[in-house]
């Protein structure tokens, strides 16, 4: 019997966090690669009321794969959107980065 290998969207999750936000929810997936690497799966699933009666449901999803060795700049580029919106709307609060204690020396 032939094994076949399983596509890089349907390898095994290693750790997940669900993150509920209104409609939509993000799902941070910890998945392996081929070569046994880890990386980052981001989904976004929005969902979507079909139909006039409401009677039907869906959901709509994005995906993104983040490889470790991309963690670094992609968090450097998300703090600096983040404090730029932060600092243009007025926000009052301190930058959300500023809580995350994240490292990714590997």
């Amino acid at each position: 019997m032939e094994e076949f290998k399983k596509p890089q969207q349907e390898r095994e999750i290693v750790f997940s966090k669900a993150i509920k936000a209104g409609k939509r929810i993000y799902y941070l997936d910890v998945k392996k690669s081929r070569n046994e690497e880890m990386f980052l799966s981001v989904t976004e699933s929005k969902k979507k009321i079909v139909g006039d009666d409401a009677s039907q449901v869906s959901f709509e999803k994005h995906k993104i794969f983040l490889y470790k060795e991309d963690f670094e700049k992609f968090m450097d580029g998300m703090r600096e959107v983040i404090d730029f919106i932060q600092e243009n709307q007025n926000v009052e609060q301190k930058s959300v980065v500023d809580d995350l204690d994240i490292n990714f020396e590997i």
